[in-house]
């Protein structure tokens, strides 16, 4: 048996992802609106790495995190998305093995990374309003680098532990992938190794990532909004509103769609809701994070003046 499942591993040479639909008439808009989405995603994110790291006014602990979440937005958006357009284009759309793990360990990276971003923002945003005196000597520049590169750390170990134990399982018969992308759970299904270890495993770092993170989010807001309904002053508790807004606006979609996908009853669990889903957190919100810190940020606004302004007298 140990030696027909690895003959059937072996033959594994390829997965066919099928995508969001197999309707011809839907490829060439959805390619369309995916297209226009991607751009606009690249296009901020890379604008918000660039203009956080140009502007001096923007070299604060807010805006370093800020940066990071960009890089993490688009670091999983375009392992996902540029391979998923392909599918609108082409008859067939296939990943290699090597390719399709890659493409699994890359996203849990990124995806896990910015778990633990925002609450890192959500502590800065904490110990802005509720300890301003010590914002300074808090959020010191080994902080900051601590609660970036950790996560970084944590997320590559567990990423390959998932990926690792996962490819080493023995996968048989179909090698179609009723997804959009490499994921665990469509891969787990094409497996024909006993998969309890590793479902608990997944469920196991897929809880505790997802509670751990939100938690550290849930207690900062819980401080934040004791002291603001502690100032007596309506515009004290209106600027310390306005720098959380932008925030906690993100963190709501952002946790709101992954806890509507982990959270679902088992009966009404269907790969099509997840995908619609997946499509929302993996693509939409990569794109709508920058333009929620631009639209409504001030200091954005003025910072991206600035710098067209710089670069307008440079050309003239």
């Amino acid at each position: 048996m140990e030696k027909l499942n690895h003959t059937a591993k072996a033959q594994v040479t390829e997965f066919i992802l099928m995508g969001l639909t197999n309707r011809p008439g839907f490829k060439a808009p959805l390619f369309g609106i995916f297209l226009i989405i991607y751009l606009v995603t690249l296009m901020g994110n890379l604008g918000m790495i660039i203009l956080t790291h140009l502007d001096s006014k923007l070299h604060t602990p807010m805006y370093f995190f800020l940066r990071h979440l960009s890089i993490t937005d688009l670091g999983y958006s375009t392992v996902i998305g540029p391979k998923m357009m392909v599918n609108f284009i082409m008859k067939q759309n296939t990943i290699s093995y090597t390719a399709c793990a890659v493409q699994l360990t890359f996203f849990e990276i990124f995806i896990i990374t910015e778990l633990f971003i925002l609450s890192a923002m959500a502590y800065d945003r904490y110990v802005a309003i509720c300890k301003p005196l010590l914002y300074v000597i808090i959020m010191s520049e080994k902080v900051r680098w601590g609660l970036v590169l950790v996560p970084y750390l944590y997320s590559i170990s567990v990423s390959l532990l998932l990926t690792v134990k996962l490819f080493t399982l023995s996968f048989c018969g179909s090698n179609i992938i009723r997804y959009f992308y490499c994921d665990c759970v469509p891969l787990i299904s094409l497996l024909c190794s006993d998969t309890h270890e590793l479902e608990l495993i997944i469920l196991i770092f897929s809880g505790c990532n997802l509670l751990s993170s939100l938690l550290i989010v849930l207690i900062s807001y819980t401080f934040i909004f004791v002291t603001i309904l502690r100032m007596k002053s309506k515009e004290g508790r209106a600027k310390a509103f306005s720098t959380c807004s932008s925030h906690l606006t993100v963190v709501v979609v952002f946790y709101g769609t992954l806890l509507f996908i982990y959270l679902q009853p088992k009966s009404s669990h269907t790969f099509d809701i997840d995908k619609m889903a997946s499509v929302f957190y993996t693509l939409v919100i990569p794109m709508l994070n920058p333009l929620i810190y631009s639209l409504r940020n001030k200091e954005v606004k003025e910072a991206l003046k600035r710098t067209f302004t710089h670069e307008f007298r440079i050309s003239t």
